[in-house]
């Protein structure tokens, strides 16, 4: 029994019903955001190096010392650890961010309380060993995602809001569907469990059919081709510290359940399966990049490269070869931090010049030196850029579709790229090289005068720590890149999972 398992899960509750006690003061929820995701994310660290230097790589808690399959297990192994810390890391560079950021108004509303429930639901879908469990953190993370994303109640938001939990409602309502019917030809819930009784099936066209609901609806959370416009009408619409935090996490809790299920479980049609993924992954990147390039305004544009990077996770897993794998891990990590931190950066300009529309904002590099470096290693990173974290991860992906003679999805992978890279610089040289447009530049100056230097300096220092990070990723990886080659290793041998959670119940 590990309890350290369950922290990431308890610490966000804990921190969130404290900040509903005290809801009537805004600085103590303040307090408790600050302080609540520096705990989580100091319990998600022991988490993944406990994990990590385990012998046999996985840790397990059962709720209530009912063992599996029976119980309620949670499950650590390196990927789900991993995934718990990253999670913690944008909480809590999300919460610092949000200090001078957040208006009281979205403090008196509820702000803390569901960033709090937010993590909580997805540290529970990252450590949960059960499928059913994994619906309700599901639940309790969307339920979550969509008062933050309507908290404010403008216009724009509550358009957003309509199609984001539209789509995502259909796609719980197909995963629910598909926990149905796993129970009902298996008689069990438990992933290790399943593992053993999915192979012993008699038919196995109707596991891969069941499969496939898995797929569509993991694919509409992770905003997968052709079911991915959801994202880009809403995430533009809340604060700049809630897309932050959207960015980072949401569509990413998505793409793990399809890397848990396709690796863990569902491995009996590979060729099947794995093709459509591979599909999706290419066609994902296109339409994700193209969506990119046509639009000027910054929130959309960062939105879009969120659902063109999700290829390149598809692709990883598509691929499925230890580097592939390890590649896919890495390029999630790398994600997560650069594309969380350009919404933070894109959250200045707006503060600085009042308006997130390339056109209207410029003069940035002149003015603001530092900011414009931030941006640069952020943007460089996800456009992949040598040496930093995005050339690494693009540089594993490709290899490994080299080595499986996988050509054309290569080739979209090196031209989305260069696409990348156009969008990167095309708000280095709106927002950053250009003079400030002399029609809008009172507007600026306004909104200049309305920010403090000490507001600046508390919302710039999270950007600072995950611009280094970008930096560090790429120049010092070997050590990650160990890491993340025993996760792969580790997706690769389900029985290392089997054996760790059922024990002698097998």
């Amino acid at each position: 029994m590990s309890p350290e398992v369950a922290l990431p899960v308890i610490i966000p509750f804990i921190f969130g019903s404290l900040s509903v006690i005290l809801y009537k003061s805004n600085t103590a929820q303040r307090w408790l955001g600050v302080i609540g995701t520096g705990a989580l994310l100091v319990a998600a660290m022991v988490l993944l190096h406990n994990t990590y230097t385990h012998p046999d790589g996985v840790l397990i808690i059962a709720l209530g010392d009912w063992p599996a399959p029976f119980g309620i297990v949670l499950v650590s192994d390196i990927l789900g650890a991993v995934m718990t810390l990253m999670a913690a890391l944008i909480g809590f560079a999300v919460a610092i961010y949000s200090l001078p950021s957040i208006s009281s108004d979205h403090e008196a509303f509820g702000y803390y309380p569901l960033m709090h429930l937010l993590l909580a639901g997805v540290c529970g879908a990252f450590l949960t060993g059960d499928i059913f469990n994994l619906y309700v953190w599901v639940e309790v993370l969307l339920v979550a995602s969509f008062a933050l994303l309507i908290l404010g109640g403008e216009r724009a938001q509550m358009e957003g809001a309509i199609k984001y939990v539209t789509l995502n409602l259909l796609s719980s309502i197909m995963l629910l569907t598909a926990v149905g019917l796993t129970y009902g030809m298996t008689g069990t819930l438990n992933m290790a469990d399943l593992v053993v009784k999915l192979a012993e099936v008699e038919n196995q066209g109707l596991v891969t059919v069941v499969s496939m609901l898995y797929l569509v609806a993991f694919s509409i959370k992770a905003a997968a081709f052709p079911l991915f416009f959801w994202l880009p009408a809403s995430y533009h619409t809340p604060p700049v510290a809630i897309s932050a935090l959207f960015a980072g996490l949401l569509t990413k809790v998505g793409v793990y359940m399809l890397y848990r299920f396709f690796s863990l479980l569902f491995t009996q049609d590979m060729g099947y399966t794995h093709e459509i993924l591979l599909w999706i992954g290419g066609f994902t990147m296109i339409t994700g990049v193209l969506g990119a390039a046509r639009y000027y305004e910054i929130r959309r544009i960062l939105s879009f490269h969120i659902v063109s990077q999700i290829g390149y996770m598809f692709m990883a897993l598509a691929l499925f070869s230890p580097l592939a794998l390890a590649g896919g891990i890495y390029f999630i990590v790398h994600n997560i931090v650069t594309k969380s931190n350009l919404f933070l950066i894109g959250g200045v300009i707006y503060f600085l010049r009042g308006s997130h529309e390339l056109k209207q904002v410029g003069g940035l590099w002149r003015e603001r030196p530092w900011l414009g470096l931030m941006f640069l290693a952020s943007a460089l990173s996800l456009a992949g850029m040598p040496p930093l974290s995005g050339f690494i991860g693009k540089y594993m992906l490709v290899r490994a579709g080299v080595e499986a003679e996988s050509w054309g999805i290569v080739a979209v992978a090196l031209g989305v790229g260069l696409l990348t890279l156009y969008s990167m610089v095309k708000i280095w040289a709106e927002a950053f090289w250009k003079a400030q447009p002399q029609e809008y530049a009172e507007r600026a100056a306004r909104f200049e005068r309305a920010i403090s230097e000490r507001s600046l300096a508390i919302m710039c220092l999270p950007i600072a720590v995950l611009a280094i990070l970008a930096v560090l990723l790429g120049v010092g990886m070997q050590p990650v890149y160990e890491v993340l080659i025993a996760a792969a290793e580790q997706m690769r041998d389900p029985q290392i999972y089997v054996d760790a959670v059922l024990g002698g119940n097998q």
